[in-house]
């Protein structure tokens, strides 16, 4: 997805992932339909350190289960950068989930993440497929 979408190669981002099988039929391994883990709340930095083993510069994140990580980012011996986005523009096909989010905004300032609203900070929420993604 994030390839596809944004130029980012999957093994650049860290996250909920499907699980794997084998497939002893044509020895291969295929995704399964199931989850192997869901990233979320304490989970996120641990699973981020057993990728990269050590802290990231950047995260972006969306709702309360983020801010483990954007905590883990930020107040480590050099301070990374959090992103949270604040998906509030209904009128562009961006859902609204302030449900589940309200901690984590009302943290925001107090714990230096940067909030961008999808509303008032993107000129365009979903692009056309010949365009590429725009965010400005």
């Amino acid at each position: 997805m994030t390839q596809a979408n944004y130029g980012i190669p999957p093994e650049r981002v860290v996250g909920s992932a499907f699980g794997l099988a084998w497939d002893d039929t044509d020895a291969t391994v295929r995704y399964s339909p199931s989850l192997a883990f869901f990233d979320d709340g304490p989970e996120k930095p641990i699973r981020i350190w057993t990728r990269i083993g050590r802290r990231p510069l950047f995260v972006g994140g969306n709702s309360n289960g983020d801010a483990a990580m954007m905590d883990f980012a930020r107040r480590g011996p050099r301070p990374g950068f959090a992103l949270l986005v604040h998906h509030d523009d209904p009128e562009r096909g961006d859902t609204p989930y302030d449900a589940g989010a309200e901690k984590v905004l009302a943290d925001a300032a107090d714990k230096g993440y940067t909030v961008v609203s999808v509303k008032d900070d993107w000129e365009t929420v979903f692009p056309s497929s010949t365009r590429g993604p725009q965010a400005s």
